[in-house]
């Protein structure tokens, strides 16, 4: 039986949240709680990537299991499972569903916020300067029309392509916090970051929107600004074809 996690998580307490070796990451911990409720080795796949301190209100894992289910995952795997992660829902999923390759799209938010406040450190981006949110609006609407953006992905990143189907792009003020909102069929590696820290150069008055839509044309990944930090960056919702996941009976 294939089953389907959705998952959220603090991305500071992790090293990212793919595998790597013995480093705390989100998978680690998921393989472990679910190992030991099981009670036999369980590895989990996940729908989207993502770096060290980068957070997740939703991302998605999945396992085979073959033996009987008697037992709520939700409740069990979250009394194993570190204070910095949690699961959200449990579906079945039919056996060849792949939550990377069959997710219709992915939403990121990247927050940021004008003057210091505690509440706000490791949430969000502190970032002190002026900016021209008519610039930000301008940008952000320039990379709907574009759909490659190899000048947006880190180098030996070993894609096949970098052509990416952009469906929302925009910026939204939230009192004291500025937000970057965007959702796509897929990302390149940091390409959020970079798409945000790009951006932010041109909101600052150091390049102009023309000068951002020529960044976006070089197809060169030196030319962007990808120093923004991951944790003001949010992996918000993936979306999956209609009736693809079913919850199971008793995930409450």
């Amino acid at each position: 039986m294939r089953i389907v996690l959705e998952v959220m998580y603090d991305g500071t307490l992790f090293n990212g949240s793919q595998i790597q070796g013995d480093l705390p990451t989100v998978q680690l911990a998921l393989d472990h709680a679910l190992s030991t409720a099981f009670r036999t080795p369980l590895a989990t796949y996940g729908a989207s990537r993502t770096d060290e301190g980068v957070h997740a209100l939703s991302n998605f894992y999945h396992i085979d299991v073959d033996i009987p289910v008697t037992f709520d995952i939700r409740y069990r795997i979250n009394a194993i499972l570190p204070q910095g992660v949690a699961i959200k829902n449990v579906y079945t999923a039919p056996a060849d569903l792949n939550v990377r390759f069959h997710a219709t799209s992915r939403l990121y938010r990247y927050r940021i916020y004008r003057s210091k406040n505690p509440f706000l450190h490791q949430r969000a981006l502190l970032f002190p300067y002026t900016l021209n949110e008519h610039v930000l609006q301008e940008t952000a609407a320039i990379i709907l029309k574009h759909t490659q953006f190899e000048s947006f992905c880190k180098r030996n990143a070993q894609n096949h392509t970098f052509n990416c189907t952009i469906m929302e792009s925009r910026w939204e003020n939230h009192g004291e916090e500025l937000h970057y909102i965007v959702r796509a069929n897929r990302f390149l590696r940091g390409m959020v970051r970079g798409l945000v820290g790009t951006q932010l150069q041109a909101g600052k008055g150091k390049i102009t929107a023309d000068q951002f839509n020529a960044i976006v044309e070089a197809h060169d990944c030196t030319k962007a600004h990808f120093d923004v930090t991951g944790n003001g960056l949010y992996l918000e919702e993936i979306t999956y074809p209609a009736g693809a996941l079913t919850p199971m009976e008793f995930n409450k």
